[in-house]
């Protein structure tokens, strides 16, 4: 499994959220996790930012 060059702080940043939402979501996925800079392996990065896409598509469809 490759690393995807990210932290919980970058995803954060890059998408606008707070820090602890994108820990939430790292425990609702069930990825583990050190602190806010640890590096994700690539496939937890992209589930992450799958979910924080998906979370926001399903606000702008429902509005």
């Amino acid at each position: 499994m490759g690393f995807a060059d990210l932290s919980i702080a970058e995803i954060a940043a890059e998408y606008d959220l707070p820090t602890e939402e994108v820990c939430h979501l790292c425990q609702q996925l069930g990825i583990a996790y050190k602190t806010q800079e640890t590096r994700l392996a690539l496939e937890d990065a992209k589930a992450i930012i799958s979910k924080i896409l998906s979370e926001r598509q399903g606000s702008v469809t429902s509005e």
